[in-house]
């Protein structure tokens, strides 16, 4: 009496080295496609951060009863949050620019915006732009209300 051999499961030669090359392939595609949306990932991350570190500027200044201003180095791609250690860092690969009151200026490439104890502000925006795309980190001067607005053509 025969019998029939048991059922063999699983992949052929052939099978395995189409896989194996399809795995190469997209292993060589990736890399450059993550390369060039990296920075509008790190901008959308930044402006975030920024805009919670204005947020936490104003909560301070409630908080504490006194002026906290959010000082914004451009030449060094830092944001800091008062006299505190909390400083933001900037990938150097975005463009930055501040629009603030004249007298919040504190030279060509430093310059801040206040948080009063009752909430205002003197009000100005953090923008953020890489090529056509960026974002702008608005604060109201009379509200003190922080939001990200996308610009489509940044200055």
């Amino acid at each position: 009496m025969l019998k029939r051999p048991p059922n063999i499961r699983g992949f052929t030669l052939i099978e395995a080295l189409l896989v194996m090359a399809l795995v190469a392939v997209f292993a060589a595609l990736v890399p450059p496609l993550l390369s060039k949306a990296l920075p509008g990932i790190q901008m959308k991350a930044t402006a975030r951060i920024i805009a919670s570190a204005m947020r936490r500027a104003r909560i301070n200044a409630i908080n504490t009863g006194k002026d906290v201003s959010l000082i914004v180095d451009i030449e060094r791609y830092t944001v800091q949050v008062g006299d505190s250690n909390y400083i933001i860092h900037i990938p150097t690969v975005l463009n930055v620019k501040l629009d603030t009151a004249d007298q919040e200026l504190i030279d060509n490439q430093r310059g801040g915006i206040r948080f009063y104890p009752n909430g205002t502000s003197t009000g100005g925006r953090v923008t953020l732009y890489y090529q056509t795309n960026g974002y702008g980190m608005d604060v109201d001067w009379l509200t003190g209300r922080v939001q990200i607005l996308p610009i489509a053509s940044p200055p």
